[in-house]
């Protein structure tokens, strides 16, 4: 009978490969962790803003489209539309839930939230979701959060309410979510159910507003999206846009798409009264 072999190994030896056997899982694990998103804001990373219309075919138009989104908007290059008139919007309360999709966190309507009406098309409220810094520039500046309202038409074609934040005050829709995003961070949970949500609580009371066409500002930055960014600037506490960074996954604690040229495009500016805004603007500062 042939005797078993046994391997004599120095006890060094034996210790740098019990070391070596216990970071297989966790080498493995975060791995898998980097690679659950294919894309990022990370400029210069090779599936970073600039490189996103390489990554794959159906998203060519993140880096081929001429009318991309977000833009700089400022009075100065917009012109005044008196016809556009005021938004059309008809919100009810709705059954909702919170997601974590990684790169952002959203709220998704389960039932009728209401809707938005531009140029004879109706437009009905999808999901809400954020970005931190804003997206879209208002006059020079970048604001420290961006509210994005989804509507999407019976022929799946978008129209998005941007919301600007600065730093203040509470915002009253965030506050309802706060127990949710904390859970969120703590836990890592993907979804919620959070009962009913009023969208209009979301969508604040500014009237002025810049209109323009653009694209989705995530790939695959399909264009023909009907944007209408509101002029005035809301608040949100520190403390809630940290809540709302810190559920977010690793590396996309900043997930604000860069600018794009604009290209020609027209942008359209209502300002229903000039005396109201600026009452507002008082009042804010």
């Amino acid at each position: 009978m042939r005797s078993a072999r046994h391997l004599h190994l120095p006890v060094w030896a034996l210790l740098l490969l019990l070391h070596f056997l216990a970071f297989v899982p966790a080498a493995r694990a975060q791995q898998e962790i980097d690679d659950e998103s294919e894309f990022s804001y990370v400029r210069g990373a090779k599936n970073g803003p600039e490189n996103w219309g390489k990554i794959k075919e159906e998203w060519a138009t993140c880096g081929t489209g001429r009318m991309q989104s977000p833009i700089h908007l400022s009075d100065r290059r917009a012109s005044r539309a008196p016809h556009l008139g005021y938004l059309i919007t008809a919100y009810a309360p709705a059954k909702a839930s919170i997601v974590n999709r990684g790169h952002d966190i959203a709220v998704m309507f389960h039932g009728d939230a209401g809707s938005l009406w531009i140029n004879d098309t109706l437009y009905h409220l999808s999901q809400v979701h954020w970005h931190s810094p804003s997206e879209h520039r208002l006059n020079g500046r970048r604001y420290s959060l961006e509210l994005h309202m989804v509507h999407l038409s019976a022929e799946n074609k978008a129209a998005v309410i941007g919301l600007l934040y600065d730093i203040g005050s509470p915002d009253d829709f965030l506050h309802k979510l706060e127990p949710y995003l904390r859970r969120m961070a703590d836990m890592k949970e993907k979804e919620e159910k959070v009962g009913v949500v009023d969208p209009w609580v979301a969508r604040g009371d500014g009237e002025a507003y810049y209109r323009y066409m653009g694209s989705l500002t995530t790939p695959a930055c399909d264009e023909g999206v009907i944007w209408t960014v509101i002029k005035r600037v809301a608040t949100v506490s520190s403390d809630q846009l940290k809540l709302l960074t810190d559920a977010v996954h690793d590396g996309f604690e900043m997930n604000a798409r860069p600018l794009q040229k604009v290209n020609g495009r027209d942008i359209g500016l209502f300002c229903p009264d000039d005396d109201h805004e600026r009452y507002y603007a008082a009042a804010d500062h």
